[in-house]
Protein backbone atom coordinates (compact mmCIF):
# COMPACT_ATOMS: atom_id res chain seq x y z
CA UNK A 1 0.00 0.00 0.00
CA UNK A 2 1.42 3.38 -0.93
CA UNK A 3 1.87 6.29 1.49
CA UNK A 4 -1.32 8.15 0.62
CA UNK A 5 -3.48 5.04 1.01
CA UNK A 6 -1.81 4.14 4.28
CA UNK A 7 -2.23 7.59 5.78
CA UNK A 8 -5.83 7.95 4.59
CA UNK A 9 -6.98 4.38 5.27
CA UNK A 10 -9.49 5.18 8.01
CA UNK A 11 -11.01 8.02 6.05
CA UNK A 12 -10.97 6.19 2.75
CA UNK A 13 -12.69 3.11 4.17
CA UNK A 14 -15.54 5.13 5.63
CA UNK A 15 -15.84 7.15 2.46
CA UNK A 16 -15.79 3.92 0.40
CA UNK A 17 -13.07 5.56 -1.64
CA UNK A 18 -10.40 3.24 -3.00
CA UNK A 19 -7.87 5.80 -4.11
CA UNK A 20 -5.83 5.04 -7.17
CA UNK A 21 -3.51 7.80 -6.16
CA UNK A 22 -0.76 7.41 -3.51
CA UNK A 23 -4.51 8.24 -1.98
CA UNK A 24 5.03 28.24 -18.33
CA UNK A 25 5.40 28.16 -22.09
CA UNK A 26 5.85 24.94 -24.01
CA UNK A 27 9.54 25.79 -24.22
CA UNK A 28 9.76 25.63 -20.42
CA UNK A 29 8.79 21.96 -20.27
CA UNK A 30 10.24 18.70 -21.47
CA UNK A 31 8.74 16.99 -24.49
CA UNK A 32 6.29 14.18 -23.70
CA UNK A 33 8.10 10.87 -23.54
CA UNK A 34 6.54 7.99 -25.51
CA UNK A 35 4.14 5.97 -23.41
CA UNK A 36 4.13 8.29 -20.38
CA UNK A 37 1.34 7.27 -18.01
CA UNK A 38 0.21 9.27 -14.98
CA UNK A 39 -1.09 6.72 -12.50
CA UNK A 40 -1.49 8.72 -9.28
CA UNK A 41 -2.66 12.35 -9.25
CA UNK A 42 -2.20 14.19 -5.96
CA UNK A 43 -3.02 17.78 -6.85
CA UNK A 44 -4.00 20.13 -9.66
CA UNK A 45 -3.87 23.87 -10.18
CA UNK A 46 -3.85 26.70 -12.71
CA UNK A 47 -1.03 29.22 -12.85
CA UNK A 48 -2.87 32.58 -12.66
CA UNK A 49 -0.28 34.22 -14.93
CA UNK A 50 -1.11 32.14 -18.00
CA UNK A 51 -3.86 29.67 -16.97
CA UNK A 52 -1.55 26.72 -17.66
CA UNK A 53 -2.63 23.53 -15.93
CA UNK A 54 -0.18 21.78 -13.59
CA UNK A 55 -0.75 18.28 -12.26
CA UNK A 56 1.20 16.86 -9.31
CA UNK A 57 1.60 13.10 -9.44
CA UNK A 58 3.44 10.13 -7.97
CA UNK A 59 5.92 10.48 -10.84
CA UNK A 60 6.56 14.23 -11.01
CA UNK A 61 4.70 17.41 -11.97
CA UNK A 62 3.13 17.45 -15.44
CA UNK A 63 1.38 19.88 -17.74
CA UNK A 64 -0.65 19.09 -20.89
CA UNK A 65 1.41 18.69 -24.06
CA UNK A 66 0.31 19.68 -27.55
CA UNK A 67 -1.90 16.61 -27.90
CA UNK A 68 -3.26 16.75 -24.34
CA UNK A 69 -0.96 14.09 -22.96
CA UNK A 70 1.19 14.58 -19.83
CA UNK A 71 4.43 16.51 -20.32
CA UNK A 72 6.97 16.42 -17.48
CA UNK A 73 7.89 19.79 -15.96
CA UNK A 74 11.57 20.03 -15.09
CA UNK A 75 13.58 16.90 -14.37
CA UNK A 76 12.21 15.57 -11.08
CA UNK A 77 10.13 12.41 -10.99
CA UNK A 78 9.70 12.57 -7.22
CA UNK A 79 6.32 11.91 -5.59
CA UNK A 80 4.64 15.32 -5.25
CA UNK A 81 1.80 15.55 -2.72
CA UNK A 82 -0.19 18.34 -1.10
CA UNK A 83 0.33 20.45 -4.23
CA UNK A 84 -1.15 23.95 -4.29
CA UNK A 85 -0.70 27.04 -6.46
CA UNK A 86 0.04 30.16 -4.41
CA UNK A 87 0.52 32.70 -7.19
CA UNK A 88 2.16 33.34 -10.55
CA UNK A 89 4.76 30.57 -11.10
CA UNK A 90 4.67 29.92 -7.35
CA UNK A 91 3.74 26.49 -6.02
CA UNK A 92 3.95 24.69 -2.67
CA UNK A 93 4.09 20.94 -2.28
CA UNK A 94 5.29 18.04 -0.14
CA UNK A 95 5.78 14.35 -0.83
CA UNK A 96 8.65 11.91 -1.14
CA UNK A 97 11.96 11.82 -3.01
CA UNK A 98 12.52 8.84 -5.30
CA UNK A 99 15.13 7.73 -2.76
CA UNK A 100 12.52 7.64 0.02
CA UNK A 101 11.70 9.78 3.07
CA UNK A 102 9.57 12.91 3.44
CA UNK A 103 10.04 16.24 1.69
CA UNK A 104 8.42 18.43 4.34
CA UNK A 105 7.35 21.73 2.78
CA UNK A 106 8.91 22.66 -0.57
CA UNK A 107 8.39 25.67 -2.82
CA UNK A 108 8.88 26.48 -6.50
CA UNK A 109 9.01 29.99 -7.95
CA UNK A 110 9.58 28.91 -11.56
CA UNK A 111 6.35 26.99 -12.23
CA UNK A 112 7.62 23.65 -10.92
CA UNK A 113 10.90 23.36 -12.82
CA UNK A 114 12.99 23.58 -9.63
CA UNK A 115 12.13 23.31 -5.94
CA UNK A 116 13.65 24.47 -2.66
CA UNK A 117 13.14 22.98 0.79
CA UNK A 118 11.53 25.41 3.24
CA UNK A 119 10.98 23.43 6.44
CA UNK A 120 10.40 20.06 8.10
CA UNK A 121 12.47 18.18 5.53
CA UNK A 122 12.68 14.51 6.45
CA UNK A 123 9.98 14.97 9.09
CA UNK A 124 6.59 15.83 7.66
CA UNK A 125 4.46 14.56 4.81
CA UNK A 126 1.76 17.06 3.95
CA UNK A 127 -1.02 15.28 2.11
CA UNK A 128 -3.09 18.47 1.87
CA UNK A 129 -1.93 22.09 1.55
CA UNK A 130 -3.83 25.32 1.07
CA UNK A 131 -2.37 28.79 0.58
CA UNK A 132 -4.60 31.71 1.56
CA UNK A 133 -4.29 34.85 3.72
CA UNK A 134 -0.51 34.78 3.07
CA UNK A 135 -0.38 31.56 5.09
CA UNK A 136 0.25 27.92 4.28
CA UNK A 137 -2.22 25.57 5.94
CA UNK A 138 -1.05 21.97 5.95
CA UNK A 139 -2.38 18.59 6.98
CA UNK A 140 0.61 16.53 8.10
CA UNK A 141 -0.21 12.86 7.63
CA UNK A 142 2.70 11.73 9.78
CA UNK A 143 1.09 13.06 12.95
CA UNK A 144 -2.48 13.82 11.99
CA UNK A 145 -1.86 17.45 12.83
CA UNK A 146 -3.01 20.62 11.14
CA UNK A 147 -0.18 23.14 11.03
CA UNK A 148 -0.17 26.77 9.92
CA UNK A 149 2.91 28.52 8.63
CA UNK A 150 3.35 32.28 8.43
CA UNK A 151 7.07 32.97 8.21
CA UNK A 152 8.37 30.01 6.25
CA UNK A 153 10.12 28.33 9.17
CA UNK A 154 7.87 27.98 12.20
CA UNK A 155 4.71 25.93 12.44
CA UNK A 156 1.85 25.78 14.92
CA UNK A 157 0.40 22.41 15.82
CA UNK A 158 -3.35 22.20 15.52
CA UNK A 159 -5.94 19.54 16.19
CA UNK A 160 -5.21 15.85 15.83
CA UNK A 161 -7.65 14.81 13.13
CA UNK A 162 -7.90 12.02 10.55
CA UNK A 163 -8.53 13.94 7.34
CA UNK A 164 -8.13 13.47 3.62
CA UNK A 165 -8.38 17.10 2.49
CA UNK A 166 -8.63 20.62 3.94
CA UNK A 167 -9.79 23.99 2.68
CA UNK A 168 -9.79 27.49 4.18
CA UNK A 169 -12.37 30.25 3.91
CA UNK A 170 -11.18 33.00 1.55
CA UNK A 171 -12.77 35.56 3.91
CA UNK A 172 -11.96 34.21 7.39
CA UNK A 173 -8.46 32.87 8.15
CA UNK A 174 -9.81 31.04 11.19
CA UNK A 175 -12.47 29.05 9.32
CA UNK A 176 -11.28 25.68 8.02
CA UNK A 177 -13.05 22.59 6.73
CA UNK A 178 -11.71 19.04 6.57
CA UNK A 179 -13.04 15.88 4.94
CA UNK A 180 -13.24 13.06 7.47
CA UNK A 181 -14.79 9.62 7.82
CA UNK A 182 -17.85 11.15 9.49
CA UNK A 183 -18.32 13.97 6.99
CA UNK A 184 -17.09 17.55 6.71
CA UNK A 185 -15.55 18.80 9.97
CA UNK A 186 -15.36 22.52 10.77
CA UNK A 187 -12.90 24.67 12.70
CA UNK A 188 -13.52 28.29 13.64
CA UNK A 189 -10.25 28.80 15.51
CA UNK A 190 -7.67 28.27 12.81
CA UNK A 191 -7.50 24.52 13.23
CA UNK A 192 -6.97 24.33 16.98
CA UNK A 193 -10.23 22.40 17.34
CA UNK A 194 -12.73 20.82 14.94
CA UNK A 195 -16.36 19.88 15.27
CA UNK A 196 -17.44 16.35 14.47
CA UNK A 197 -17.83 15.63 10.79
CA UNK A 198 -21.19 16.41 9.27
CA UNK A 199 -22.91 14.81 6.28
CA UNK A 200 -22.70 14.70 3.36
CA UNK A 201 -19.35 12.95 3.06
CA UNK A 202 -16.91 14.58 0.66
CA UNK A 203 -13.55 13.38 -0.59
CA UNK A 204 -12.11 16.78 -1.59
CA UNK A 205 -13.01 20.44 -1.06
CA UNK A 206 -12.14 23.77 -2.68
CA UNK A 207 -13.31 27.24 -1.57
CA UNK A 208 -12.59 29.88 -4.25
CA UNK A 209 -14.92 32.72 -3.16
CA UNK A 210 -16.88 33.69 -0.07
CA UNK A 211 -20.16 32.41 -1.45
CA UNK A 212 -18.85 29.45 -3.44
CA UNK A 213 -17.57 26.25 -1.84
CA UNK A 214 -17.16 23.05 -3.83
CA UNK A 215 -16.99 19.48 -2.63
CA UNK A 216 -16.78 16.23 -4.56
CA UNK A 217 -17.93 12.87 -3.24
CA UNK A 218 -16.44 9.46 -3.88
CA UNK A 219 -18.65 8.84 -6.93
CA UNK A 220 -17.43 12.00 -8.65
CA UNK A 221 -20.57 14.02 -7.98
CA UNK A 222 -19.73 17.69 -7.58
CA UNK A 223 -21.58 19.62 -4.85
CA UNK A 224 -21.77 23.36 -4.30
CA UNK A 225 -22.49 25.38 -1.16
CA UNK A 226 -23.21 29.09 -0.90
CA UNK A 227 -23.23 29.14 2.91
CA UNK A 228 -19.86 27.69 3.83
CA UNK A 229 -20.93 24.06 3.87
CA UNK A 230 -24.10 24.34 5.95
CA UNK A 231 -26.18 23.22 2.97
CA UNK A 232 -25.17 21.64 -0.34
CA UNK A 233 -26.66 21.33 -3.82
CA UNK A 234 -25.56 18.90 -6.52
CA UNK A 235 -23.79 20.76 -9.30
CA UNK A 236 -22.91 17.98 -11.76
CA UNK A 237 -20.79 14.87 -12.20
CA UNK A 238 -17.19 14.76 -13.35
CA UNK A 239 -16.29 12.16 -15.98
CA UNK A 240 -14.00 9.28 -15.13
CA UNK A 241 -15.27 7.87 -11.86
CA UNK A 242 -13.59 8.28 -8.47
CA UNK A 243 -11.91 11.66 -7.93
CA UNK A 244 -8.24 12.11 -7.13
CA UNK A 245 -8.07 15.90 -6.77
CA UNK A 246 -10.26 19.00 -6.93
CA UNK A 247 -9.55 22.69 -7.30
CA UNK A 248 -11.79 25.65 -8.08
CA UNK A 249 -10.22 28.63 -9.82
CA UNK A 250 -13.35 30.76 -9.53
CA UNK A 251 -17.05 30.72 -8.74
CA UNK A 252 -17.88 28.69 -11.86
CA UNK A 253 -14.41 27.44 -12.82
CA UNK A 254 -13.65 23.94 -11.51
CA UNK A 255 -11.02 21.31 -12.28
CA UNK A 256 -11.31 17.67 -11.24
CA UNK A 257 -8.80 14.85 -11.63
CA UNK A 258 -10.35 11.40 -11.96
CA UNK A 259 -9.18 7.99 -13.11
CA UNK A 260 -9.25 8.92 -16.80
CA UNK A 261 -7.85 12.45 -16.84
CA UNK A 262 -8.13 16.03 -15.64
CA UNK A 263 -11.41 17.72 -16.51
CA UNK A 264 -12.42 21.38 -16.51
CA UNK A 265 -15.81 23.03 -16.09
CA UNK A 266 -16.44 26.72 -16.66
CA UNK A 267 -20.17 26.55 -15.89
CA UNK A 268 -20.08 25.38 -12.29
CA UNK A 269 -20.03 21.66 -13.05
CA UNK A 270 -22.82 21.43 -15.61
CA UNK A 271 -20.44 20.38 -18.37
CA UNK A 272 -16.80 19.23 -18.43
CA UNK A 273 -14.05 19.10 -21.04
CA UNK A 274 -10.85 17.11 -20.74
CA UNK A 275 -7.73 19.22 -20.17
CA UNK A 276 -5.18 16.42 -19.76
CA UNK A 277 -5.12 12.70 -20.45
CA UNK A 278 -3.52 10.33 -17.98
CA UNK A 279 -1.15 9.04 -20.64
CA UNK A 280 0.66 10.70 -23.51
CA UNK A 281 -0.85 10.61 -26.98
CA UNK A 282 1.99 8.42 -28.19
CA UNK A 283 0.95 5.84 -25.63
CA UNK A 284 -2.68 5.63 -26.83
Amino acid sequence: MNSRLAAAAAVAAALTLILTACSGDDADTDASAPGVTVSHIHGIGLDPSDQRLYVATHEGVYTPGAQGGPTLVGDSKDDFMGFTVAGAKTFYASGHPTTGGNKGLIKSTDAGKTWESLSLSGESDFHALDYVHDTVYGYDSTGGLLRTREDGKTWKDGASIQALDITVSPEDPGLLLATTAEGVARSTDGGTTFTAGRQPMMAFLSWPTKDTLYGIDTAGTLHRSSDGGTTWQQAGTAPGGQPQALTAAGADHVLVATQTGVYESKDGGKTFTRRMDVESSSGH
